[in-house]
């Protein structure tokens, strides 16, 4: 692994919330996700609002509470763009097991691929990863592991 493997992402990125916990959006999720074991805080965002669109296909339904578009500012050192083969090459992460369905997974107890590859990513000295919209291709989003500390990419809410 070389710092090749990592790069920079800045600007304003795009995060969907239940209106009920607006004031907590920096917190990262409150679930389990994709790259998101429960005890792991991870801030999931995306680069436009339709791939805010895109993303929450997969978690709407009739029960789905409001949600309001939030804008953030981003600088992020240390990321990995799971669409750079080399890259991904170099850090030993296989992209089918980032792509592969991560609910079923869970639902039965189990650990999704998708856990692992955010593991091997953060003993690489990753921050975060770009990931590809499976629903929209061409769309993406920043999924940081950790931000607001020392060392660690800057989010600020904007208005």
């Amino acid at each position: 692994m070389t710092l090749s493997s990592f790069t920079v992402v800045a600007g304003t990125f795009y995060r969907a919330v239940d209106a009920r916990f607006v004031d907590s959006a920096l917190r990262g999720s409150r679930s389990a996700g994709r790259y998101s074991p429960p005890d792991a805080p991870t801030l999931y965002l995306s680069s436009s609002p339709e791939g805010v669109d895109a993303a929450m296909v997969a978690h709407t339904d009739a029960t789905t509470p409001p949600r309001e578009l939030l804008t953030f500012d981003v600088h992020a050192e240390r990321i990995v763009d799971l669409r750079d083969a080399e890259a991904l090459a170099a850090l030993g992460v296989d992209l089918t097991d980032a792509m592969a369905p991560w609910k079923p997974a869970v639902e039965v107890g189990e650990e999704p691929s998708s856990w692992a590859v955010r593991r091997r990513l953060e003993e690489a000295g990753a921050h975060g990863l770009i990931d590809p919209s499976r629903t929209a291709p061409g769309l993406w989003h920043l999924t940081l592991f950790r931000w607001n500390e020392d060392g660690a990419p800057r989010v600020t809410r904007t208005l």
